[in-house]
């Protein structure tokens, strides 16, 4: 009788991790809420400017540089992306967890 209440307890609990893990995912990925930050990115602003001599005349390459970066690749994505990967990464442990959890309920019912 214990071992069948033990069974039905680590069911549930098996089953709200699941649910836990799939219910934040979902709100994480339709942007109501922000994904934990993990990865940040501190921009640093540096006084050397880097130029070169090209045709006769200066060149700035940190301006042309960040100009160009900045058009393909917008200043706070990489954070982003790494922080909703490495969310998904602990979203699939949690789901793991608790179908581990949830069949090991499973085995005590039975």
């Amino acid at each position: 009788m214990i071992a069948k209440i033990a069974g039905w307890l680590l069911l549930l609990v098996g089953l709200a991790i699941i649910i836990y893990g799939l219910y934040s995912s979902f709100g994480i990925f339709t942007g109501k809420t922000e994904a934990p930050e993990i990865f940040r990115l501190d921009l640093v602003k540096t006084d050397k400017a880097s130029k070169i001599s090209a045709f006769g005349g200066e060149i700035d390459l940190s301006g042309v540089l960040g100009t160009e970066l900045g058009q393909f690749l917008p200043a706070n994505s990489l954070p982003k992306i790494l922080n909703l990967v490495s969310w998904s990464i602990l979203a699939g442990i949690l789901i793991f967890g608790g179908s581990q959890i949830a069949t090991l309920g499973i085995k005590l019912i039975k």
